[in-house]
């Protein structure tokens, strides 16, 4: 298969923070071409939106299921192969089972869904479907982040005894404090978001970051979330601890109203022969640390850099490589894979990734609404 792959896209329109980001992601190893979709609620918007960005009005759909309905009712050289799903994590369990039964390929925002239930339907629903699904954790795809995971398992720093994850924004500030916004705010609707808000949505990232860079998985958590507010249902800040085993243990924080922060999100895993520190406010530098040499400073695009790692780099040493980049890469895996290509397991997160956060998710509200205790994660 050289064709490019036929995308369908669902929500990501104009108002959207994350459809540039996938379309662009996209476009960008020349793997897709937008076939059309369903951008948002509203139909007129909709159209309007298609047409700004290009796309024919005959492939722009009222509704999802007239997506499905019109999609099926195409030959099939022509209707869409694969669709994102871009929409409020309650739309992600319905809409991603029904397009796996339809026989589409599935790119998904995480979290995966809104319950560790929905997730494992579907897995069987995948299972059964024998398609690609992916889970967009977009910072798997920085290729220093892929340089850490080999380094990592090539023993270069040793084994691992210390890990430490900090994942700081402020953008709900102005919403929490204010009694209207924050009972209008998706975000903070158990409803839409599911049973958690901050560690649903960006402590999901750092427990899949720390997991895809050690290759070990958590196996207890013990957790202390903040909520600010008595009538607020979902947490906005939280600490969580993490043991990975007798000897190897770590802490995982996160907020929403670390005030002034915009993306500070850290990952630091030392061993007993070194340490690795990436900052995503600056995804080109990775900080090698060793015990009595100085510090190293790894950026990608050199030939010293994996093969896993140089595959997800575009640019010349020296060019920034941001998260555009980092989401093409997850793409380009994706393609990869739908193209039936050969490709490296990590060049993209699949529903097994979907799960464990959904797990983790679970598992932390439920730590900390039993009292900050200990709570085994297992699938």
């Amino acid at each position: 298969m050289s064709a490019k792959i036929r995308l369908g896209i669902l929500g990501g329109g104009d108002d959207s923070l994350i459809g540039i980001l996938h379309r662009a992601a996209a476009s960008m190893h020349d793997q897709y071409e937008i076939a059309g979709g369903v951008f948002g609620s509203d139909y007129e918007k909709n159209k309007a939106f298609a047409e700004k960005i290009g796309l024919k009005e005959a492939r722009i759909y009222k509704d999802f299921n007239a997506l499905i309905r019109g999609e099926k009712a195409l030959p099939k050289n022509e209707r869409m192969q694969a669709v994102s799903v871009l929409t409020p994590n309650f739309l992600h369990f319905p809409m991603a089972k029904k397009l796996l039964e339809n026989g589409f390929h599935v790119i998904c925002e995480k979290p995966l869904t809104t319950s560790y239930t929905e997730a494992r339907i579907l897995e069987e629903t995948l299972r059964e479907s024998k398609a690609v699904f992916a889970v967009t954790y977009t910072y798997t795809g920085y290729p220093m982040i892929r340089q850490m995971k080999e380094m990592i398992a090539n023993g270069d720093i040793g084994k691992i005894q210390k890990i430490d994850a900090q994942y700081y924004q402020g953008w709900l500030n102005p919403i929490v404090h204010d009694e209207e916004k924050r009972r209008n705010t998706w975000r903070l609707d158990p409803e839409k978001a599911g049973i958690s808000c901050c560690i649903g949505d960006i402590g999901t990232h750092a427990f899949d970051l720390i997991e895809y860079v050690t290759g070990l998985e958590i196996k207890e958590v013990l957790a202390d979330l903040n909520y600010l507010y008595r009538d607020n249902e979902m947490d906005i800040d939280g600490t969580v601890l993490l043991r990975f085993s007798e000897f190897v243990k770590g802490v995982l924080t996160s907020s929403q109203i670390a005030t002034g922060e915009e993306n500070n999100f850290t990952v630091k895993i030392y061993g007993d022969k070194g340490g690795l520190k990436w900052e995503q406010e600056n995804p080109n530098y990775l900080y090698f640390l060793q015990e009595g040499e100085p510090l190293r400073v790894l950026k990608p695009g050199h030939p010293y850099n994996s093969e896993l790692s140089l595959d997800g780099t575009k640019m010349p040493p020296g060019h920034p490589e941001g998260i555009f980049d980092s989401m093409g890469s997850i793409y380009k895996g994706v393609a990869k894979a739908i193209k039936k290509e050969k490709y490296h397991p990590a060049e993209f997160p699949t529903i097994k990734d979907g799960i464990r956060g959904l797990i983790f998710i679970e598992k932390t509200v439920e730590s900390h609404r039993n009292g900050n205790i200990w709570v085994k994660i297992a699938e």
